[in-house]
């Protein structure tokens, strides 16, 4: 699949509206604190996550709960594909869609410490011709301002393969993987290495996630879960041959907790690095995601999206997030920064979303507000 026809695919099931997403009452109780997993919150998951799960479809998940900094279960239920019958572990791979994102925001941030790279220097400087012809905007347009999703791009190309700015960089927040990928081209240029031997080298190897690439490994044969539409059936299998930034990784649930972990322990990250990971760079808008031609009429005053990651304030506390979305695979990922506790949720299914939400609420112990935006 070309680069092009990777975009394109993306854009259709990124751009899908996630509804209906229920609070299952047994998993999910008002002002209740997390627990440790050997001593409650296990339990709670092992009895309502099969219960969600065949009341919504959902044939596969896997997860993580991460306490105290460190993976302290990860499990498997369903299966891998109905028609097989092969049940998901812990281990099973997994399209992580947009989960993509905050590994490669990992990267990016490594050649800033390594002064490869300037967060607030204009891209333009690192590539020889420009991303977008004819449009003075594009030198506003920063690594600080990609990672935000304040570029002005759409998610997407069009469909003749051209990119525009819709308002000027910096303004408001508009979510956008083209943004990712124009960013992606610059870290390829600086390293002078294709994007999953950068990540490799620079991400994968040191953190120990070994079972994680942006490009088809054919070990993942035997690895994978298949997607399902909305009705259970297997859908085709994508297998992307070139990385993308913005939504091609394949990992774990196993592989993607050390990640997690790594943010939670600062590993890998001078402290001031991942401070500005973990800022709030610009509000969102309650009733936009992908934002081009809408100014937003109010903003939220608890969601907001700091460097790769979305950021949710509620009762003095900040905790992390991102969702997945490649239709027929879903992932949701939470962390805790002052607790060093979250949660990492694949699913193979077009529904996943509505299992994920309470799930969520229970690991963390709070009524996730993100769903709600992600409505």
């Amino acid at each position: 699949m070309n680069c092009l026809g990777m975009r394109t695919r993306s854009a259709v099931v990124l751009g899908a509206i996630v509804v209906g997403l229920p609070v299952f009452s047994p998993m999910w109780r008002a002002n209740k604190t997390p627990a440790t997993p050997t001593e409650a919150t296990v339990p709670q998951l092992e009895r309502d996550i099969p219960e969600l799960m065949k009341k919504d479809g959902v044939p596969g998940l896997s997860i993580a709960v991460i306490r105290a900094g460190k993976t302290a279960w990860l499990h498997g239920f369903g299966l891998k594909e109905v028609k097989t019958g092969q049940a998901v572990t812990g281990e099973t791979v997994f399209e992580a869609a947009s989960l993509s994102k905050p590994v490669f925001t990992y990267g990016v941030l490594k050649l800033v410490e390594q002064g490869k790279l300037g967060l607030d220097v204009p891209l333009t400087g690192y590539l020889p011709k420009p991303f977008v012809e004819g449009d003075e905007r594009l030198l506003k347009i920063t690594a600080r301002i990609v990672l935000s999703h304040r570029t002005g791009f759409p998610n997407w190309p069009a469909d003749d393969g051209s990119v525009s700015i819709y308002f000027t960089p910096g303004e408001r927040f508009s979510y956008s993987g083209e943004g990712y990928i124009y960013l992606q081209r610059v870290v390829e240029k600086i390293t002078g290495k294709p994007l999953n031997e950068y990540m490799t080298q620079a991400v994968f190897t040191p953190l120990g996630m070994t079972s994680s690439s942006y490009v088809w490994r054919p070990d993942f044969d035997a690895l994978t879960a298949t997607g399902h539409d909305s009705d259970a059936k297997p859908t085709t299998l994508w297998k992307p041959t070139e990385a993308g930034a913005a939504s091609t990784l394949n990992t774990t649930a196993r592989d993607y907790a050390l990640f997690v972990e790594a943010i939670l322990n600062g590993k890998g990250l001078k402290p001031a690095t991942l401070s500005e990971m973990e800022t709030p760079e610009i509000a969102l808008d309650p009733e936009c995601r992908i934002c081009i031609k809408q100014e937003p009429k109010q903003l939220s005053r608890n969601l907001f999206w700091g460097l790769g990651w979305g950021i949710e304030r509620k009762d003095g506390t900040d905790v992390h997030w991102h969702w997945g979305d490649n239709g027929s695979f879903k992932g949701f990922v939470m962390a805790d920064p002052k607790t060093k506790s979250g949660v990492v949720m694949f699913l193979n299914s077009e529904k996943g979303l509505e299992v994920a939400k309470p799930v969520v609420d229970e690991v963390m112990g709070r009524g996730s507000l993100a769903f709600e935006w992600l409505k």
